[in-house]
C-alpha cells in the first residue's frame, strides 16, 4: 500500500501545480482502473528491481 502512497503523493503535488483540490487518498485507489492498477504495480516491481 506504500507504493500507493508514493503515487498518490505525486498525484497531490501534481494538483498544487495546477492549482487544483486533490481528492483524498481512499477515493484515488477507488478510481483507478484495473490497467492503472497493472501498470502501477508493474512499473514498482521495475523500480524495485532496479535498486
Amino acid at each position: 500500500m506504500s507504493m500507493y502512497r508514493e503515487g498518490y503523493e505525486y498525484y497531490v503535488s501534481k494538483c498544487e501545480d495546477f492549482g487544483l483540490e486533490p481528492i483524498n487518498f481512499y477515493y484515488y485507489v477507488q478510481q483507478l482502473s484495473q490497467e492503472q492498477l497493472d501498470a502501477y504495480n508493474q512499473q514498482a516491481q521495475e523500480m524495485k528491481g532496479s535498486m
